[in-house]
């Protein structure tokens, strides 16, 4: 049996306007195998967001084929997406007028076949799984700190224990104080929980913290796949300039520290 969590074969998402038209995928391929914590990298306008959209099956690709989790993507859109991948926003994307555990609750609710007791337990349960105490559980979401909205999404995505996580630059924002401990919690997630997670980053001190593969999105394709010491090595204008910077050079002193694995 197949480890492949997604698989993507020849995919092009093209974009209209008017008559004008813009190829942001061409013949993409790109598998990620169970277990693995992906991270996408690639410059603005590279598709990387797009990309996560189209394996939640929220957006359709052009041409091309998308699986996850051994089904088409589209199938997720269709038939609620929350029941087997969970998603991280960029933003949180919490409801303003749900308080943090209808916010949690909120995918199991939506189910209409749990009791109200079991849906707030298991809400509370994931409340305190991302590290808050029980006491934030009636809060509203302004009321909430940068990285405690973080927390709350992330338990929202989870509420379903699905078996792949995707995450749109989940430390962006946070200082970094936050954006370790969070990094932490994603790390300790992705072991206990045995996920598979794909993540678009572009902060460099996150990306060499979790990720156990990097691919690079440029040319409209997936240039390369691989360990990040593997990827920093391919030469590619893209990763020079965006791995071996004076940014990335920072990031790189993490990397010698910590061995990375497949």
């Amino acid at each position: 049996m197949s480890d492949a969590i997604v698989d993507i074969h020849d995919l092009w998402t093209v974009f209209k306007n008017g008559k004008k038209e813009a190829v942001i995928h061409q013949d993409l391929n790109l598998r990620i195998e169970r277990g693995e914590f992906m991270s996408l990298v690639g410059g603005s306008g590279s598709g990387k967001t797009v990309l996560l959209r189209e394996m939640l099956g929220l957006e359709a690709p052009t041409r091309g084929e998308i699986t996850v989790l051994g089904k088409p993507a589209a199938e997720l859109g269709k038939r609620g997406a929350a029941r087997r991948v969970g998603m991280l926003f960029q933003q949180g994307a919490l409801f303003s007028a749900f308080t943090v555990l209808e916010n949690i609750a909120f995918p199991l609710r939506e189910l209409k076949t749990l009791p109200d007791a079991l849906i707030r337990e298991a809400a509370m349960v994931k409340l305190q799984m991302v590290g808050l105490a029980p006491e934030h559980a009636d809060k509203m979401p302004a009321d909430l700190s940068g990285g405690m909205v973080k927390r709350v999404s992330l338990a929202r995505a989870l509420i379903m224990d699905p078996p792949l996580l995707l995450l749109d630059e989940p430390t962006a924002g946070l200082d970094p104080e936050s954006s370790d401990s969070f990094c932490a919690l994603l790390r300790s997630l992705h072991r206990d929980m045995e996920l598979t997670v794909v993540m678009v980053t572009h902060d460099l001190d996150t990306l060499f913290e979790l990720s156990t593969r990097i691919s690079v999105l440029a040319d409209k394709q997936v240039i390369v796949s691989g360990p990040p010491r593997d990827v920093i090595a391919f030469p590619h204008p893209f990763i020079r300039n965006f791995f071996l910077g004076e940014r990335g050079q920072r990031a790189m002193e993490l990397l010698r520290e910590y061995p990375f694995t497949v």
